[in-house]
Order: C-alpha cells, then structure tokens, then sequence
C-alpha cells in the first residue's frame, strides 16, 4: 500500500484535502490526523470490518477498545443509550477537548469497535482538522493513538510514517500536537467518577466540576486496571527506562552516578532532563523534556523525546520524575508505563 502524506493546514484546513481524506474513511480505508493530544488513526467507526483493520495496522489487541471521536452532540445521541446529567455538564466545559467519557453503546456500535464491551469511550476533539474531517466522513471517527502499538504515541506526522507507512492509506500531517499526551479516560458509571486514564484534562479540573473523582487504583505498579487497555505494555522505546523518584536533587545525583557507571561498561546512555537540570549532567545524551515550572511544556514533549533517544540508538534512558499533580499525573502513567514500572527511590 502506498501511503499519501499530504500536508494540511492546521487551523483552516482545506476542504478538498478534507474531502479526499474523508472519502477514504467512507470507502472503508484508514487516516492518520491530528488532534490536540497525539495523532489518531481513523476509520469509520460504525464499521466492524473497519475496526479489525485498525487493530492489524497498530498490532493491536482486539480486546483493547477504540476511542470514538464525534464532532457534535447529535453524533452523541446516535450512538449512546443516555446522557448522564454528570456527562452533560463535562461535556459543556471540557467538550470539544482531550476528555474521552464512557457511555452505554447503542447496537449501531460493531463490538469490534468496543473491545468486546457494552460500553463506548467517546470523545469531541479540539482541532479544526480532525473536526472537519469527521464531519465531511458523515460518520464518527474510531481513532486510536496513530502508532505501533506498544511503541511511544505519535505527535507529528514524522512519528506516524515511522510505523505505520505502507499500511494505511493517508496520513494528514498537521503540525506537532500540542497536548501531547492521550485524553483522560472517565467512567461516570459509579456515584464517584473514575479516572481510567490521566490524560490531557486534570483530576483537579475535573474535580472542580464533579466534585469528587478518583484514581482507578489499577493504574498502580502490580494492580489490574479497569480500563482493558491499561494492561498492556505502552509507551514505550527501544532501550531499557529507568525513572528515578525523590528529590530534585538527589534524582540528579543518582542519575549522574548510574551514567557514569553505565558509560565505563561502554553503553550509550540518554538522560532526560529538564530546563532546571540539564546543566548538571556531563554523561551521556542529555535532552531537557521541559519545564518543571510549566508542565505542559513536558507533556507535549515527552514522547516525541522517547523517540529521538530510539534514534540516537541509546542503550538506556534515565529519566528524572515530576510532582503527579495537574498535567504531571499523565505524564508520570506514561513514564511508568514506558520504564516497565522499573523506578528506583533515591
């Protein structure tokens, strides 16, 4: 299969791109686009035939549910039994944007789509691109992480001809996306909402909203999440991830001494750092994932800076850690996930 990349601009887009891309999702085919969290790999959604072809792309389990994402509320209401109260007011704050929010599906959902499950995540997201390109489709969008699966999210289109050219039809390349991490996953199911996945919304933000929500204790090294998806190996490079937690400063110590150690036995070494550290390492490959004071600026760095270790071949990746609060959260459940659970307190 050749794969068309074609450019597209990110805040107006151009309708006859739009077209071509949304006539190949109602043909059955797949396109990788932007949103604001990562690149998504689409297809029609309603489509059961569809859905197994976006698992074969990524090398995905079957079992692991595809995210649906619509452009408007009367997609919604086609495709769920009911709209909890709770579901509407997050809807009219976070929507359009990365919140995915758990539903009880219509039959007119293929299971292929749900993972096997009654229920559908779904989700409206906040980019022109992939809004529009919904809307032409006349259909709404199942569109995971446009990636291997296992591998780091996509968050440029570079990522996306990476792993997947030759095995889907278009890749609209839209720019870097600018969350950077994948929406929060919310079950509204229980009398306190569930995060299943911290994502681009905050469990303070949602908070401020719903009052009270938890943290799927599944999401813990060693527990079983609620969330099919959540089991399975993610995020990951090619080298071996080691996270260090503890203080700033003793992180950046215990760092410096395993780089040391790792280089004198000849292997090549990636330090992730941030803005306020990086000038304290002097082994190894040292990139600075962002600010500590600006969380975002990590997130949305985070796994595109995975792959450019993958590229510099590195043996091994020691990554410091940030506080799990706001955006930090995610980021830490991706790092954890990347590293395997391998985290050494310092």
């Amino acid at each position: 299969m050749n794969t068309q990349i074609v450019s597209v601009d990110k805040d107006k887009p151009e309708k006859e791109i739009i077209k071509q891309a949304a006539k190949i999702i109602k043909a059955g085919g797949l396109v990788a686009f932007p949103t604001e969290t990562v690149y998504g790999l689409g297809g029609n959604a309603l489509d059961a035939e569809v859905a197994k072809k976006i698992y074969a792309a990524k090398g995905r389990p079957q079992d692991n549910p595809l995210i649906v994402h619509i452009y408007s509320l009367i997609q919604l209401e086609e495709l769920v039994k009911e709209i909890p109260a709770k579901a509407h007011a997050l809807m009219e704050k976070f929507w359009p944007g990365p919140l995915t929010i758990i539903f009880y599906k219509k039959d007119i959902v293929p299971y292929s789509t749900t993972g096997g499950l009654d229920t559908v995540a779904i989700r409206m997201p906040a980019h022109p691109v992939a809004l529009e390109l919904i809307k032409e489709s006349g259909v709404p969008i199942a569109a995971p992480s446009a990636n291997i699966s296992g591998k780091p999210s996509p968050t440029c289109a570079q990522d996306v001809a990476e792993d997947l050219s030759g095995k889907i039809d278009m890749i609209l390349d839209g720019g870097p996306a600018e969350v950077g991490v994948e929406s929060t996953v919310l079950d509204i199911s229980e009398e306190i909402p569930i995060i299943l996945r911290p994502g681009g919304v905050t469990k303070e933000e949602l908070e401020k909203v719903l009052g009270k929500v938890e943290v799927d204790p599944g999401l813990a090294p060693g527990e079983k999440p609620r969330s099919p998806g959540q089991k399975y190996r993610h995020y990951a490079p090619k080298a071996q991830v080691t996270v260090f937690e503890g203080t700033v400063e003793n992180q950046v110590k215990a760092i410096c001494a395993l780089a040391a150690e790792l280089e004198s036995r000849g292997l090549k070494v990636g330090i992730m750092a941030t803005a306020q550290t990086r000038h304290f390492y002097t082994k190894g490959y040292v990139i600075s994932v962002g600010d500590r004071t600006a969380p975002l600026t990590i997130s949305s760095n985070l796994f595109s800076i995975l792959r450019k270790f993958d590229r510099l071949g590195v043996d091994k990746i020691l990554a410091e850690s940030i506080p799990k609060t706001g955006i930090g959260l995610a980021v830490m459940n991706r790092l954890y996930k990347a590293a395997g659970y391998n985290i050494v307190e310092v």
